[in-house]
């Protein structure tokens, strides 16, 4: 049986991943396959969402212009749904590993979101500018976990 990759030091590491193979393709490396942007996607996503949190907190004890933050906020949803579909669609993967890291991950940033959710609302915001902070606040707990997950699962073996 083959070391795992975690296991290999220095630069070993390189290697050992040159030689793991997705399982469908002999000869191609994990690092060859190709595979959709859904870190790019989800990064992407992140900022639209962080931008838009930083515009309406600028403007915050006064109402603030939502037209620019509706905007942001439906783009990372657009980016990150469109990284939901292609991962969806990617065949073979490391589906354990990524769910498994996803969820996790998952769970600590729902209790991130939940927290400055509480803060929110402790702090009196109420209306559409909550439920845009909160539209925000869930698709940037969303995206991290994502980001994670396919980051580790990539580098894996799919294995049926």
């Amino acid at each position: 049986m083959r070391e795992p990759v975690a296991a290999v030091r220095g630069g070993d590491q390189r290697r050992a991943l040159d030689g793991a193979t997705d399982g469908l393709s002999p000869g191609r490396s994990v690092l060859e396959r190709p595979l959709p942007p859904v870190s790019g996607l989800c990064v992407g996503s992140m900022a639209l969402v962080i931008v838009g949190g930083i515009w309406m907190a600028a403007h915050l004890p006064h109402r603030p212009p939502i037209g620019p933050a509706i905007g942001l906020l439906a783009s990372g949803v657009l980016l990150l749904g469109l990284a939901v579909l292609l991962l969806f669609r990617t065949a073979p993967f490391a589906w354990a590993q990524f769910f498994l890291v996803t969820r996790w991950a998952l769970a600590a940033y729902l209790v991130i979101a939940g927290l400055l959710e509480f803060v929110f609302v402790k702090d009196g915001t109420a209306g559409v500018t909550l439920g845009l902070l909160t539209g925000m606040l869930a698709v940037f707990a969303l995206d991290v976990p994502m980001i994670m997950g396919f980051t580790v699962a990539r580098y894996q073996e799919h294995q049926e």
